[in-house]
């Protein structure tokens, strides 16, 4: 149904029930109060002021709906005029994507997919091949669409031109198509455009006839062709929202009168109380005009309204710049993300009987660069912040509906985030609403990752379209105060730098409204010199791979000679085992057939039981690893903040499975936004604490700071903090301090000195700091272990191998500990450091790490001598790092290991470092972990080695499962051999032979 509507019912209709009126104007029975009075007056002069003279309305007509639809896979269209055609072969209803509508191809394995593919094991792996048969496709990669289709497609629809527009200015508006769009009306071409970043707008005025009915055909190609954003580009790329072909949001014809406005662009200026208002007007002749301006704010408790400013100016026949300014009072209300109020400018173009009408949102907020930090509204923040990278499984594109875009930037500020970078893409302008409405600092930027084919700086089409895209973000965001931050793109290639330099010096002369960088680089890439801040790696990431953890350390090494603010670029990128109770959330256009895939691997290697816990464990390992890099960037002088990759997981490049939430933003279950705010949010309570593994003959040592980005200034703050075991039995507490804390970080608050010689026995502690009155709280465990411990050998035999006295007294019934650190074969390959998987080992190439963390029943009776949770925490640091893995797979079904490593999900062998069973007539337990070097020093080895003896020599060393000898002979001598991932050494390998 075609719906038509003018803009002033829009006003008439808030007008009339604005919270202010509705009690006043719509109640006959207070029509003697005098404000009722009023109002009613004012509403009659503003009908008769403004509605009455108005001979042209700025209209909308809704085209969505079913058009006429036909793919056109050869490219023919054009040469056979199909533009001429009044019906096409099929239908199809728009807003939408050809995906979402299933229109194109099933997937296949010769599918040419828009993306790079590091690993080609997919096409050549014997095991894969029953994922490649047809109709039973399943891809390992990325999620797997139900339909596809790169090449041209037309759309066509008879419209009904209303006979009242006659003599206004009509255009057509396509908020966001992909990729490029060719408009004939009635036969006549009226021309092409290309943008992923805004909406196609067409002036089809001189093309339409009001009263009459035309043909509207539009052709969208998704092609890459000369203008190449690059193929991993999160704006086109099949590894996020997909490469598809469709016209998604409003589908609207619009009309405004020949004298109106074509932009207005709103500088707040919070010193001087006043907003500069830059319109640029389209007048058919010269005369005079008249322009309004007036304000309000719309969302806050307290209103603002603004009194409106008339001007008499002198316009010229084509375009005319003009600024004016807007006081804005001494009692304005600033924008940011403790408060942000949004106003709302009304600006009236008028000529007579024409009336141009426009209302443009906007925030008064300053956000500016002081030495290495940003500054909002004067006041220092730090940027804590995630990658959005386009994942949206069900429609395949970024939601146009604000509603959608607030639920994510509210979840994020759940989980203490402020700040949000678009990966190689922008996002539509719900997005940037949401924002608004939510405060959240946005960084979009241009749609490409010029890599893996093009380059900047080269004089490839590229360099333009990436400069007019950011053009076009601005003029249609660039009035949002949420739009604080703009780079280019994603890790460039060519001659980048001298380009993203001309880019930064542009933007910084052209538009003072936000701050600017040239692209997001990893650390490898150059530095970019003109850029006003930096957004980069190099300073993130944990040491524990060489060095024992701790949380004393910080990045300042890393940054202190960097002039400009320095943003972590992609930060994190640990990864958790999937979670395969998602599956069924994908519902839409996208299937998670690649989880069915790694399900099935797990489920072939008898461990399909385990999924849920393999997540629990890898997740609680995950966050650890983000709690203490963000931690650590929060410990540093001058680190202006970070970008993590990300809050939620991002389901292509191989399957990254590195978000506390799922793609979805939601839960996993193994954290929560209140814990994770303990360490991410406004203000978080540190501690330096050299390290959290101890003996009972030391003191426990902690410094005790806090980074504070929040609304204000703390006055008087009482920090405490409390030591405490896991039961809630309290060994120490007390005040450390009470003080003004100000806006910034490394603010010391106290230290904490605490005797463990009271801890007579293997203790988990937690030392928990508060700021009373606030919701600042954090918390750290450590380990105490006696500093004397004795080894009751008993009757157990231990070997570093299954030697002949080992058999022989397995045959006769005895006990044998096998401890044989350094000496294992069948699982040597597989690399095990105390941090998860990074990224995933597809993606690169099976780069080590390649396990998750561990898996541990907890209430094994081993372990009431060796406190543990089910997963691996710091103190398992000692016996996890670099240490040797057994690979199981020859063992009976249904064994499972008492160690069980988490192997990467690509894989999923069976594996672990301490296992029991019975052999022959005895029973043994064998290890990988160095359980017996250096026992005065690894204080963390000793007592699990005397857990295993006292465990051995109990009367609970009862093994289930029983192994042969030579099954144990096998992890000595058995070589698997690496994964062979069928890659080349280039990232950008050509398909096989298979697809070309």
């Amino acid at each position: 149904m075609q719906v038509l509507l003018t803009q002033y019912s829009r006003y008439l209709y808030d007008f009339l029930f604005s919270s202010s009126l509705k009690w006043t104007i719509l109640a006959p029975a207070k029509t003697s109060n005098p404000l009722y009075m009023k109002n009613l007056l004012t509403l009659i002069a503003f009908l008769t002021v403004f509605l009455l003279p108005i001979s042209s309305q700025n209209h909308f007509f809704d085209l969505s709906g079913q058009w006429n639809f036909q793919i056109d896979r050869l490219d023919i269209g054009i040469k056979e005029q199909w533009f001429k055609k009044m019906r096409f072969d099929d239908t199809i209803n728009l807003p939408g994507s050809m995906p979402e509508k299933l229109k194109g191809d099933k997937v296949t394995v010769r599918t040419k997919w828009t993306g790079s593919l590091y690993d080609s094991s997919y096409y050549n792996n014997p095991y894969l091949e029953k994922y490649r048969i047809d109709g039973q496709v399943k891809l390992p990669f990325f999620l797997t669409p139900d339909r596809h289709y790169v090449g041209v497609a037309w759309y066509q629809k008879q419209i009904n031109i209303p006979a009242n527009w006659k003599g206004e200015r009509i255009l057509l508006f396509l908020e966001r198509p992909h990729i490029e769009t060719s408009v004939w009306v009635d036969n006549r071409k009226v021309g092409m455009q290309n943008s992923l970043s805004a909406p196609h707008v067409y002036d089809l005025t001189n093309y339409l006839k009001p009263g009459k009915t035309c043909s509207i055909a539009i052709r969208i190609d998704n092609r890459i062709k000369e203008i190449n954003v690059g193929p991993d580009s999160h704006s086109i790329t099949d590894q996020t929202q997909g490469n598809w072909n469709g016209i998604v949001g409003r589908l609207e014809l619009q009309t405004t009168p020949k004298l109106h406005f074509d932009d207005i662009q709103i500088y707040p200026d919070l010193a001087g109380r006043k907003a500069e208002v830059r319109m640029k007007i389209i007048s058919p002749t010269s005369h005079e005009s008249k322009i309004t301006l007036s304000a309000g704010s719309f969302n806050a408790d307290r209103k603002d309204s603004i009194y409106p400013v008339t001007h008499t100016i002198v316009l010229h026949h084509g375009e005319n710049d003009i600024t004016l300014e807007l006081p804005m009072g001494d009692h304005f209300l600033p924008w940011d993300e403790f408060n942000p109020v949004l106003y709302r400018l009304t600006a009236k173009l008028a000529n007579g009987k024409q009336l141009d009408t426009r209302n443009v949102e906007f925030g008064m907020r300053e956000f500016s660069i002081k030495g290495k930090w940003f500054y909002i509204n004067g006041r220092k923040t730090m940027l804590r912040g995630t990658v959005e990278n386009c994942d949206f499984p069900l429609t395949g594109y970024p939601p146009m509906d604000e509603a959608s875009w607030e639920r994510v930037f509210r979840i994020c500020r759940q989980y203490g985030l402020n700040h949000m970078r678009f990966h190689s893409y922008c996002p539509p302008e719900a997005a940037f609403k949401a924002a608004d409405r939510v405060g959240f600092y946005l960084q979009p930027e241009g749609p490409s990752w010029p890599n893996h084919g093009p380059k900047l700086g080269l004089g490839q089409p590229i360099d333009k379209y990436l400069m007019n895209e950011t053009i076009t973000m601005s003029k249609y965001y660039g009035n949002s105060p949420s739009f604080c931050m703009m780079a280019c793109g994603n890790e460039p290639s060519g001659r980048w730098v001298e380009w993203v330099s001309q880019f930064v010096d542009y933007w910084k002369a052209t538009d003072s409204r936000r701050v600017y960088t040239g692209a997001s680089v990893g650390n490898s890439w150059q530095w970019q010199p003109h850029n006003q801040y930096h957004v980069k790696a190099g300073a993130r990431g944990l040491t524990w791979k060489n060095e024992m953890p701790e949380s004393s350390s910080d990045f300042r090494s890393r940054i202190d000679t960097v002039r400009q603010p320095y943003i972590s670029h992609e930060m994190g990128q640990w990864c958790v085992f999937p979670d395969f109770n998602e599956i069924r959330k994908y519902t839409g256009v996208n299937k998670a057939k690649n989880f069915e895939i790694f399900r099935d691997i797990l489920a072939d290697n008898d461990m399909a039981n385990e999924a849920h816990n393999f997540m629990m464990a890898s997740g609680k390992l995950q966050a650890l690893c983000y709690k203490n890099e963000i931690e650590k960037t929060l410990r540093t002088p001058d680190y202006a903040g970070f970008q993590m990759l990300s809050l939620n997981d991002y389901s292509g490049q191989g399957t990254a499975l590195v978000g506390v939430l799922d793609v979805f933003f939601d839960e996993k279950g193994y954290i929560d936004a209140d814990q994770f705010r303990r360490f991410c949010s406004p203000t978080v309570p540190l501690a330096r604490i050299q390290k959290f593994v101890y003996t009972n003959d030391e003191t426990f040592h902690a410094d005790i700071e806090v980074a504070h980005f929040g609304q204000s200034p703390f006055k008087q703050a009482h920090t405490t903090y409390c030591i405490k075991d896991q039961y809630g039995k309290i060994y120490a507490h007390g005040l450390l301090s009470t003080k003004d804390i100000p806006i910034g970080n490394n603010i010391h608050l106290g230290s904490v000195d605490f005797r463990l010689n009271e801890i007579t026995k293997p203790q988990r502690l937690n030392l928990e700091v508060r700021i009373i009155g606030t919701s600042a709280i954090n918390d750290w465990n450590f380990w105490v272990y006696p500093a004397k411990e004795t080894l009751n050998q008993g009757e157990i035999y231990t070997t570093d191998t299954l030697d002949s006295k080992a058999l022989n007294v397995l045959q006769n019934g005895g006990n044998v500990l096998i401890t044989a650190a350094g000496k294992i074969k069948y699982g040597k390959e597989v690399v095990q450091y105390f941090t998860p998987v990074f990224w995933n080992t597809s993606w690169f190439k099976m780069r080590p790490p390649h396990t998750t963390g561990i898996f541990v029943n907890n209430y094994h009776p081993l372990f009431r001598e060796f406190p543990t949770d089910y997963y691996s925490d710091l103190q398992w640091w000692e016996l996890l790092n670099k240490a040797q893995v057994m690979q199981f797979t020859s063992f009976p079904k249904g064994f499972r290991p008492t160690i069980q490593n988490i192997d990467t999900w690509f894989v999923s062998r069976k594996i672990g470092m301490l296992f029991e069973a019975k052999v022959l007539n005895g029973k043994l337990m064998m290890t990988s972990m160095d359980i017996t070097s250096q026992p005065d020093k690894r204080i963390v080895a000793r007592q699990m080695h005397k857990a295993i003896l006292d465990y051995m020599n109990s009367d609970q060393f009862r093994p289930a499962t029983r192994v042969t000898p030579e099954q144990i002979q096998e992890l000595f001598t058995k070589v698997a051999g690496a994964v062979k991932n069928y890659t080349n050494e280039s990232p950008d390998e050509l398909r096989p032979k298979i697809i070309q």
